[in-house]
């Protein structure tokens, strides 16, 4: 049975603040890694950090942009492999953003574990993708308290 990561945070800023930190760059490499991201249907990007060999990972992910409605909805493949192109994890993350009265409701769905061997990297990218959410939240609160980074 595949296991699908799902994560759901609130944030008290509206959705065209926290859309920014999914899609900008150089927001994007403040709280989750270095990239190449372009906000574009079909455009092929890279996440980057170092290898991790226990589980079979080159610091590469492999990404493409699936769908993007702007402050609502931002899916990507998300692969990875030993490298040399070879890739063991086949994944989707979702992003969906929802407007409340006190901001935003941010919805996370990574899923494409499947394989036996992706459990390892199903378990680290679950506790991973909450500190990573913890992160854009520092962030929001750095920049609305006068730090000028973001």
């Amino acid at each position: 049975m595949a296991k699908i990561i799902k994560h759901q945070f609130s944030f008290p800023h509206p959705p065209e603040i926290v859309w920014e930190y999914l899609t900008r760059p150089e927001l994007m490499e403040l709280w989750l890694m270095k990239n190449n991201f372009q906000p574009i249907t079909g455009v092929e990007f890279q996440f980057r950090t170092g290898p991790i060999p226990s589980l079979d990972f080159d610091g590469i992910f492999y990404c493409k942009v699936l769908e993007i409605v702007p402050f609502k909805k931002l899916s990507y493949s998300w692969g990875s492999g030993p490298g040399e192109g070879e890739i063991t994890l086949d994944s989707v993350v979702e992003w969906k953003l929802q407007p409340v009265e006190k901001g935003t409701q941010l919805f996370l769905e990574h899923r494409g574990f499947a394989k036996k061997e992706n459990l390892a990297f199903y378990d680290g990218l679950n506790h991973g993708w909450a500190e990573k959410l913890h992160n854009i939240e520092k962030l929001l609160n750095e920049r609305d308290h006068g730090n000028t980074n973001a």
